[in-house]
């Protein structure tokens, strides 16, 4: 019995919750995973699962262990890390869970950067709206705008992503311009599904405020879909100004309601505990903080054009929970 390598695989059905995923995970079969975790559990003379054909779940001993065992994994890695670092270059595989809202325009610069630096990492990243654990789900981080959906997660704040209702000047013709936030009411409108928020939106202008529950044409979780139907000329969207910048900036909408201020998220990377100093993570959170940190580069020609609000940015905040919506 290699008591490290059945620690490991202890650690990593923990966190996935499934022997077939971690076998996945780890490019193992499962019965080498089962058999790690059973001698394991032979050597502690004790199970550390309840096993059902539909769950894996800890035992109240596998919950005592669990996390000292996490952190000697995750110390093992980060040493073996560091005798890559001092042996050469950092190198090994660095998954990633990204929004699409993020990477898709803004996201490959800082890769081609990253990857010069550092050849010898290989980068997985995986692009869709799903609220993921990376722990549960392979991933060394996640970029998201969510809660870290357990205690065992940090979040590192990355940079404030700001919203704007827009619409095509040809659609405005059409229907006229708001007003007031309560004139969304008469328009057709498309909106991102996944906001903590829902269709409850809140504005705020100098000493009003005003919470509306939207109703949405389009409901939807593309924000490039949203975008596209707003260059059609078919309603006011809501979007990013990640997204929303570029085609505002050449006229192609045109954001609406500029003294009304919408509450921003942060978008942040969030990852277990026991990864926070593995080296090749290291690496890319430096990188991702030395492209986007400060005042967002899409943020800053709308800011310029008086389109939003400087002062609408969130606390600066560095790993921590999230700002209140």
């Amino acid at each position: 019995m290699d008591r490290f390598l059945s620690i490991e695989a202890f650690v990593r059905v923990a966190q996935t919750q499934s022997f077939a995923e971690t076998a996945r995970q780890t490019g193992l079969s499962k019965s080498v995973i089962s058999t790690r975790v059973q001698q394991l559990e032979d050597f502690v003379g004790a199970p550390l699962f309840h096993r059902t054909t539909r769950s894996v779940r800890l035992t109240d001993l596998g919950e005592v262990i669990y996390k000292d065992c996490a952190g000697l994994v995750g110390r093992a890695s980060e040493i073996i890390d560091k005798m890559r670092e001092l042996g050469g270059a950092p190198r090994g595989l660095l998954r990633v869970h990204a929004l699409p809202g993020f990477v898709i325009g803004h996201f490959a610069q800082t890769i081609r950067a990253f990857q010069e630096s550092h050849p010898e990492i290989q980068l997985d990243i995986v692009v869709d709206d799903a609220v993921v654990d990376p722990a549960r789900d392979g991933y060394e981080c996640t970029l998201q705008i969510f809660d870290p959906s357990s205690d065992e997660l940090v979040a590192k704040r990355l940079f404030p992503v700001r919203r704007v209702f827009c619409a095509s000047p040809e659609y405005l013709r059409a229907h006229g311009e708001p007003a007031h936030p309560s004139d969304l009411e008469r328009h057709r409108l498309g909106l991102y599904s996944r906001y903590p928020t829902r269709d409850r939106w809140t504005f705020r202008a100098a000493e009003e405020e005003v919470t509306l529950d939207l109703a949405p044409a389009l409901k939807s979780n593309s924000v490039h879909l949203l975008a596209d139907y707003a260059l059609e000329h078919a309603g006011i969207v809501c979007l990013p100004t990640t997204v929303a910048s570029a085609p505002i900036m050449r006229g192609a909408l045109r954001p609406i309601l500029p003294r009304w201020r919408l509450s921003s998220f942060w978008l942040s990377a969030v990852f277990p505990t026991n990864n926070r100093s593995t080296v090749r993570l290291r690496h890319f959170l430096d990188a991702l903080s030395s492209s986007f940190g400060g005042e967002p580069p899409w943020d800053i020609p709308l800011i310029e054009r008086g389109y939003i609000l400087p002062e609408e940015r969130p606390p600066a905040g560095g790993l921590s929970g999230f700002p209140e919506r």
